[in-house]
């Protein structure tokens, strides 16, 4: 069980996706045409052997509209986690009394996506994927054909922030089966090469997606790209689409 994709949510598609893919390291990703079923148009883009996605509303009403709303812009959006038997879990999730708002199931990928309101701060995903080592979620190639980023390696963790660290972190750890790790104000959830770590807000959006941790390949390109783009580095991080990127050392 692993993170396996993060997505953001936000207003401008194009302008995000040509800055991604100057700070990663990126000339193309995958337009996923299904998400026009829920308003949306998006890019998916690989990294390492993960995955980073941008959705943005093209149309009113959109649950992706009403997030930007709330979050006051440009956010984090789902963390999308890979199991082995989906419906295990599925059923583990019903026994935990965990809703389950959308799902979909087909000869290689099924996934299904948990009530916020069960499982706070960003939108759950369960996923499976036959065979576990591809992501179709990337295409009918289940992401081979995409290109790894170069300035960048994959996914490492991802942050949830709220006002009550612990009672969000013991929602994801029921959601996920897993228990949690780590102090109990700042508790993690320790995956099997990723974790998802659950602090406390501080930047005054209120609870969201706040960061993700990337593995880093070439630290000066990507301080180049974000001087092109008017961003600086923090010590090895920056902020953009409203999310903290830090980049990290390779595990």
């Amino acid at each position: 069980m692993n993170i396996r994709q993060i997505a953001l949510v936000a207003s401008d598609l194009a302008a995000t996706q040509d800055g991604l893919f100057k700070l990663l390291g990126l000339e193309r990703g995958f337009h996923d045409p299904l998400v026009g079923q829920f308003g949306l148009h998006n890019v998916v883009m690989r990294l390492g052997d993960t995955y980073l996605e941008v959705v943005a509303p093209n149309e009113a009403g959109t649950t992706a509209g009403r997030f930007l709303e709330r979050r006051g812009g440009d956010s984090g959006y789902m963390v999308l986690v890979q199991v082995d038997d989906l419906q295990r879990e599925r059923a583990r999730v019903a026994e935990a009394g965990i809703r389950i708002v959308w799902e979909v199931h087909t000869d290689t990928a099924s996934g299904v996506h948990l009530h916020p309101k069960d499982v706070p701060g960003a939108i759950a995903s369960l996923d499976a994927m036959a065979p576990p080592r591809q992501w179709f979620w990337a295409g009918e190639a289940g992401g081979d054909d995409l290109p790894r980023a170069r300035n960048v390696g994959a996914i490492v963790a991802a942050e949830i922030q709220s006002a009550e660290p612990a009672a969000t972190a013991d929602c994801w750890s029921r959601a996920y089966g897993v228990p949690l790790a780590g102090d109990a104000a700042a508790p993690d959830l320790q995956f099997d090469d990723t974790v998802l770590r659950f602090r406390m807000s501080r930047d005054g959006r209120g609870p969201g997606l706040a960061g993700i941790d990337i593995s880093v390949r070439d630290l000066p390109a990507i301080r180049a790209a974000a001087a092109t783009l008017g961003l600086s580095l923090n010590g090895n991080a920056l902020v953009y689409c409203g999310t903290r990127f830090n980049f990290v050392a390779p595990p």
